[in-house]
């Protein structure tokens, strides 16, 4: 008998089973079933439609309204009040509206919903984020978030895994964004289809919580089922000031079997960024070698809007102004980020540096509102996604990149670096 990765050993517990193997069709509790303003009222309309009379439990649903909030128009108001009355009407504990809300990836863990050794699905793909505490989370479509939210239970095949062993340290100016869209740019935007990628190795200490959050969120954007990191002194430091749930560890068994196996060497990355239109579409700052001009810059999502992101973008916009004719918009991903932020000074900086600051809501990044480009515009975001039309108009241009290269680019007025400033 071969053994088990991190992942296959958290859903054999979570369907009852000793074993499980990469294929095999499962049953499994949930613990926590996440949507938001976009996809829940999809869910809550086939929940009436299968006459399930409430939730499986109140405490184990978290509905956050993000995308659209505070609402941009009739539409996204209406989508809101569904989610709001079925929150009541269920007494849905962990519903956060305008004035709690945050970005939900960026919400979840802060509140202390998502835990080590969980089994989590959100009705938003970027869910996979939750890997970074040493959970199994994926996104799903809002049929299956109905029937979590009714039963408690998820039907999953066992994802095959492939390696990704972290050695060494970065320098500075390079972060958990770059790591993500260099692997990213390695492997393709299918190179882990389906497959849960593993992150091992010492050099995992090199990296904060956020950079883990961030390479996480982004395993969706290689295909992959979901994305998993160990859990080390700093993930049970992060749940112990955060949480009271109970958390379990697991640890995959020296002999699971992993279909490829990765060696990144962080000390060897450079600032990254992904061309238009596909995140796999990477180059380093030092392969740039043309201007290319850009109007816009965003730095938030859920994918870079924590403290760490705004504390780097601060010390790049301080004492300096964004470009003449470039619009910077700045989105704390969280309240609770936002007041830090304010407390520590950095919406200061960033309004004297000509950027906008905004409340919380994932807006530009999925062509929302708070920074949709016209036809010909070009943007540098810190956001998951550069697809055709994914910020606006099919003619403009988007460009994922770090909180770092995405505030020098403001700066510079195009695609630049803080070590070219």
């Amino acid at each position: 008998m071969m053994g088990m990765t991190m992942t296959q050993k958290i859903l054999a517990a979570h369907a009852g089973l000793d074993k499980v193997e990469a294929g095999q069709l499962i049953e499994a509790d949930l613990d926590l079933v996440l949507g938001n303003d976009i996809t829940s009222p999809v869910a809550i309309k086939e929940m009436e439609k299968m006459k399930v009379d409430g939730v499986f439990d109140k405490d184990k649903i978290a509905l956050v309204p993000d995308h659209f909030v505070p609402n941009k128009d009739i539409k996204s108001a209406e989508h809101c009040k569904c989610v709001r009355e079925f929150a009541y009407r269920n007494e849905i504990t962990n519903y956060f509206e305008v004035g709690e809300m945050g970005i939900e990836h960026a919400l979840l863990p802060e509140k202390g919903l998502t835990v080590a050794g969980d089994v989590i699905i959100g009705a938003d793909s970027h869910t996979c984020t939750y890997g970074a505490l040493g959970a199994f989370s994926t996104g799903v479509g809002s049929t299956d978030m109905a029937a979590g939210m009714a039963t408690g239970k998820a039907w999953f095949k066992v994802p095959s895994a492939i390696k990704f062993n972290i050695v060494g340290k970065p320098e500075k100016w390079v972060s958990g964004k770059d790591v993500i869209l260099h692997i990213i740019g390695m492997i393709g935007v299918d190179g882990a289809l389906y497959k849960s990628m593993e992150f091992v190795g010492e050099g995992i200490k090199n990296l904060t919580m956020d950079d883990r959050f961030t390479i996480a969120n982004m395993a969706i954007e290689a295909g992959g089922k979901n994305g998993i990191f160990p859990v080390d002194e700093l993930a049970v430091a992060y749940m112990k000031e955060h949480s009271k749930k109970t958390y379990t560890v697991y640890e995959a068994d020296e002999d699971a079997v992993y279909d490829e196996e990765y060696t990144i060497d962080l000390s060897k990355l450079r600032p990254t960024i992904a061309f238009p239109h596909l995140p796999e579409n990477t180059k380093t700052i030092d392969e740039i070698k043309e201007d290319i001009k850009i109007d816009q810059v965003v730095i938030g999502s859920c994918t870079n809007g924590r403290l760490d992101d705004l504390r780097i973008a601060a010390e790049v916009l301080k004492d300096r102004h964004v470009a003449r004719g470039m619009r910077c918009i700045v989105i704390p991903a969280t309240q609770a980020i936002y007041m830090q932020a304010m407390e520590e000074g950095l919406l200061k900086i960033f309004i004297e540096a000509g950027a906008i600051v905004s409340t919380p809501t994932c807006g530009p990044c999925l062509g929302g509102y708070m920074g949709i480009l016209a036809a010909g515009e070009r943007c540098v975001s810190t956001t998951n996604r550069n697809f055709v039309g994914r910020m606006g108009h099919v003619d403009s241009e988007i460009y994922l990149a770090s909180p770092a290269v995405a505030a020098a680019s403001a700066v510079a007025g195009k695609i630049s670096c803080p070590c070219r400033l």
